[in-house]
């Protein structure tokens, strides 16, 4: 299983591209320096190489500690695509954009036009291996998690949402994205922060005896006219303020979501199913996530040789979820019940109901009550799904192919307003899955590494990454597939706890990668034995790494005790306050070569080019491969990153 080292975030930039929203107010000082770096790096890059934006045999590769832990930098990515993107590029000039004029519909437009040029390639770019074990393993990080949520979900909203209906909901996001969106890369789904927001409205509004599905569709269709306002007027601009402090953040926050929701699932057996059953789930769900942090961490040793390392890689996590659906069988462990993922009838709503909502039983007053709801939603998804869309193009990936916010956030309108329709849970872009799904799709080539300590041992370095729809499109045909009667049969077998036990999983390999934690094990580490290439090793006062993790713990813990309360309906809002923390309060505290290592980009200037650029970003004159930050070449220096080969 790919662990997922790359923090959530991204950057963003003083300009907007080609006159639409100028959302930064921050002086363009360094914008004639910043360009002028630019145009001599590339005219250095063009002398020496030409590199195609289809296919490509550069090494890109990134320094690690976990599978994703090091974002190569940005200019890096910027190279790969900007010697014949250039038609592409934000310009960089002394006058800065006037933040009043809103040109409509631009960034769509511009989105369309840059993606259009690869539609074809989106499809026939598909015929290379690692489309399969990346559809195998996206299938099943996909499909358990939702089925899990869905088991939360039924039982907190009296059934409204069950096992068909977050399937519906991935299918449809899976099937929109991958042949629509300018990012098909992200996968889209049920996620933990939605499944919070769903009861929390439900514990809300059905005391009151509001008919809850209608209710949940105007939420929809409010949130869809509020993401279409976003698209049209460029808002996804406003990226560009988004930086690792807010994603670290949010994604520690994701992760705990999934610990618990384990916890969750195995204190509810004690009243399910007695206290033996209880207490082999907690033994099968511990095995569980062994066993997937084992094959993980085989993946990426020396054991075994390559190919061996790289089918467990690949199908471990299946594989562990298929035998311990068996192992509760074996032995005297089959005389005790354990409690099942409670499945429908096929192709059929949980409830005895049509699948399109009766959107009109409900009272006038209800409809215009579910627009500041809608409000918190569309702020959820503005800031989940676009982080989940930079961390899958995070700068530790060769990416070729343009970015697309704009058109993006459009389409997850469009998936919101026919979720609510249809009755479903609105489905938008998943953390984890979204990086693990491009990590899944790089691949890799043994070279041996020139640093004078490591004496030549080979290393793996990423080549490229598979840029296609066809494994995002296959695996929602798959889980659509998984709506069928025998396999709604297969689902029911799978014990509760291994579904636990896969939350823990994804929890724990979300906490491993995330910057906290990172920085954490910095503090806590023998410093006798730190590297002093580590630029937190560099840094003059050791305070400002307490301040600034203890700064993201507040907020994290900020975050997560809003939703253990019934004021959760109101988290988004915290998170989005996270923004304009980091933007302008932190530079007063912090010195700027503190928040260069302590917060560094996470997707290149070529990725951000649909939202105008990199905030505070400008190249060096120097070796482009590295700078300062956690993640951009700046904790582990050099760029290899050792990934799934081909």
């Amino acid at each position: 299983m790919p662990s997922l080292g790359a923090s959530y975030g991204a950057t963003s930039s003083s300009q907007a591209i080609d006159g639409e929203i100028a959302l930064d107010p921050v002086s363009s000082v360094h914008s004639h320096t910043s360009s002028t770096r630019k145009k001599s790096w590339q005219q250095r890059q063009q002398a020496s190489s030409h590199i195609s934006p289809s296919r490509t045999n550069s090494s890109f590769s990134s320094s690690r500690q976990n599978r994703l832990s090091i974002d190569a930098e940005a200019p890096v990515a910027f190279s790969r695509a900007g010697t014949n993107h250039s038609s592409f590029h934000c310009s960089s000039t002394s006058t800065p954009a006037k933040w009043w004029k809103v040109h409509l519909f631009r960034g769509m437009i511009q989105d369309i036009k840059r993606r259009a040029a690869y539609y074809w390639s989106d499809w026939t770019d598909a015929w290379d291996y690692r489309v399969v074990p990346a559809t195998v393993y996206m299938y099943f990080a996909n499909i358990l998690p939702a089925l899990a949520f869905s088991l939360d979900m039924f039982e907190k909203t009296h059934q409204s949402y069950g096992v068909n209906e977050v399937l519906l909901a991935s299918v449809l996001g899976s099937v929109v994205f991958s042949a629509a969106a300018a990012q098909p890369l992200v996968i889209v789904g049920v996620t933990g922060p939605i499944t919070v927001f769903n009861y929390t409205v439900y514990d809300i509004m059905a005391p009151q005896g509001t008919n809850y599905l209608a209710f949940m569709f105007w939420i929809g269709l409010w949130s869809l006219i509020f993401h279409w306002v976003l698209a049209i007027t460029n808002a996804c601009n406003g990226l560009t303020y988004v930086t690792r402090f807010s994603c670290d953040i949010f994604g520690f926050y994701v992760a705990f979501i999934y610990l618990q929701k384990g916890i969750q699932v195995l204190t509810r057996q004690w009243s399910m199913a007695g206290e033996t059953s209880a207490y082999l789930s907690i033994m099968v769900a511990l095995l569980v996530l062994m066993s997937g942090y084992v094959c993980s961490m085989l993946g990426e040793s020396t054991l075994f040789q390559r190919y061996v390392r790289k089918f467990i890689e690949d199908y471990g996590t299946p594989l562990t979820i298929i035998f311990f659906t068996g192992f509760v069988h074996i032995g005297h462990m089959r005389d005790v019940s354990v409690e099942t993922l409670p499945t429908s009838k096929a192709f059929f709503p949980t409830v005895d109901r049509s699948w399109l909502v009766n959107l009109w039983d409900i009272s006038v007053g209800e409809v215009f009550l579910a627009i500041p709801f809608a409000i918190l939603l569309t702020i959820l998804f503005y800031f989940d799904h676009n982080v989940s869309s930079l961390i899958a193009q995070g700068t530790e990936f060769p990416l070729r192919k343009p970015a697309g916010f704009h058109w993006d956030i459009f389409l997850l309108g469009l998936t919101t307003g026919i979720a609510g329709l249809l009755g479903i849970p609105f489905p938008n872009g998943l953390i984890p899955q979204a990086p693990f799904h491009t990590q899944a799709l790089c691949v890799t080539r043994q070279v041996s590494d020139d640093d004078e300590t490591k004496k030549g041992r080979p290393i793996l370095i990423t080549d490229h990454v598979v840029e296609q729809r066809v494994s995002n499109l296959t695996q929602g045909l798959l889980t659509l597939g998984t709506m069928t009667s025998p396999l709604l049969v297969v689902l029911h077998l799978i014990p509760q706890c291994v579904l636990a036990g896969l939350f823990f999983i994804m929890g724990v390999q979300a906490l491993q990668g995330n910057g906290i934690t990172q920085k954490l094990v910095y503090l806590a580490q023998d410093h006798t034995f730190t590297p002093g290439s580590n630029p937190l090793k560099r840094l003059e006062r050791r305070s400002a790494i307490w301040a600034f993790v203890t700064l993201e713990l507040v907020g994290f813990g900020a975050t997560f005790a809003t939703t253990q309360t019934i004021a959760a309906i109101g988290f988004p809002v915290i998170i989005l306050f996270l923004i304009p923390v980091r933007s302008f309060l932190l530079p007063l505290w912090f010195r700027p070569e503190e928040l260069a290592t302590l917060d560094a980009p996470t997707a290149s200037p070529f990725t951000m080019e649909s939202v105008g650029g990199a905030y505070g970003h400008f190249e060096s004159d120097e070796n482009p491969s590295h700078t300062s930050g956690v993640r951009g070449g700046g904790i582990f220096e050099g760029n290899n990153i050792q990934s799934s080969e081909e």
